[in-house]
């Protein structure tokens, strides 16, 4: 996953949020990221995967994580190193509801961006 600051990149677990009929066709798959620190689980972008229940064994992750539907990327496919787990539907639905909430843009800004321009931080300001 590429860092926030746009230079570098780490090996992290991601969850494929693309519909698996473009996986199957395109190039670049939409993932979201997941991370360790579980601090705001209880905003409605994100969602916690708790390794001890079976949902959570199911998912391949080493510790409890959160699925940040705030923080998605495209990635090319020859990126991705391998599957690690799956989620069970119940739980799918649930981050459905995360991302529908993340991205239910209300100000349909359009950004002209470059490769060398970083992507602005919202801090409630247009």
């Amino acid at each position: 996953m590429p860092f926030a600051q746009g230079g570098g990149s780490k090996i992290r677990p991601a969850l494929v949020v693309q519909a698996d009929r473009n996986n199957a066709r395109l190039t670049n798959t939409i993932v979201a990221a997941i991370t360790r620190n579980t601090a705001r689980v209880r905003e409605p972008t994100q969602f916690l995967i708790d390794v001890a229940t079976p949902a959570g064994q199911q998912s391949g992750l080493l510790a409890t994580s959160a699925i940040t539907c705030e923080n998605l990327f495209t990635v090319s496919q020859q990126f991705i190193r391998r599957n690690i787990g799956r989620l069970p539907p119940h739980v799918l639905q649930q981050v459905d509801l995360c991302l529908k909430t993340a991205l239910a843009s209300r100000e349909g800004r359009l950004l002209p961006l470059t490769r060398s321009t970083p992507l602005p931080r919202s801090r409630g300001r247009p």
